[in-house]
C-alpha cells in the first residue's frame, strides 16, 4: 500500500513538473496554485488569487480575452468560459458555479451583449443575485462598457459603472484598482 501509494505521489510530482514547464501556474479549484520556481522546484501556494468572473458576448470576444490577460497578469485569477470550460462540462453548471465562488463579476456591456438573448442575460441577472447576498460594504459586480451603449437602468440604479473606452488602460486601471482595494479590505477583518 505504501509503495502505490509512493508511486501515485511521485507520479503526481512528475505530472506537476511537466505541467508546470510548459505554464508558470496551475489552479487546483479550491485549494490554491502550484507555481513552478527558479531552479525547476515547485510549490504550493494556499493562498488563492481573487477570482474574476468575465462576462461578455461572443462579438466582444477579443476585448474580454484582452482584459482577462491582463487581469491575470495583475494577480487576479479571470474566469472566461472560452479557456475554463473543459470538454464534456456542463456549461451552465459550470458557469453558474464559476460565478457563485467568484470573488468578483466583470460584466461586459456593449452594443451587442445588450441586444442579445441568452447567456449573457442569464450570466447578468446569477451576479445581480450574488451581488445583492453579500455584505453592503464590499464590492462584487461591477459593470464596464466597452463602446458607447445605454447602461440597463436595473444597472445604473444601482452600480457605478465604469467605461473602458475610448482609454481601455485608464479604465482598466480604475478597476484594478477598486478590485485590490476591496481585496485588501476583506482580508484585512
Amino acid at each position: 500500500m505504501a509503495a502505490a501509494n509512493q508511486t501515485g505521489i511521485r507520479g503526481l510530482a512528475r505530472l506537476l513538473r511537466l505541467l508546470l514547464t510548459e505554464h508558470p501556474q496551475l489552479e487546483v479549484r479550491g485549494l490554491g496554485e502550484f507555481h513552478s520556481s527558479p531552479g525547476g522546484h515547485f510549490c504550493f501556494g494556499g493562498d488563492r488569487r481573487p477570482g474574476v468572473f468575465i462576462s461578455y458576448a461572443s462579438e466582444d470576444r477579443c476585448t474580454a480575452t484582452k482584459l482577462a490577460d491582463r487581469l491575470n497578469e495583475a494577480g487576479f485569477s479571470a474566469w472566461i468560459d472560452r479557456r475554463r470550460l473543459r470538454p464534456g462540462d456542463s456549461w451552465q453548471r459550470t458557469i453558474e458555479s464559476a460565478i457563485d465562488s467568484s470573488d468578483f463579476f466583470l460584466a461586459c456591456l456593449s452594443r451587442n451583449s445588450l441586444r442579445k438573448r441568452g447567456t449573457f442575460q442569464r450570466e447578468l441577472r446569477m451576479a445581480i443575485d450574488c451581488a445583492r447576498n453579500i455584505p453592503l460594504d464590499e464590492t462584487y459586480f461591477i459593470p464596464l462598457r466597452l463602446d458607447d451603449c445605454p447602461v440597463p437602468r436595473a444597472i445604473r440604479s444601482e452600480w457605478q459603472y465604469i467605461d473602458l473606452f475610448p482609454d481601455f488602460e485608464k479604465g482598466l486601471s480604475r478597476v484594478l484598482s477598486t478590485m485590490k482595494r476591496q481585496w485588501a479590505s476583506r482580508h484585512q477583518r
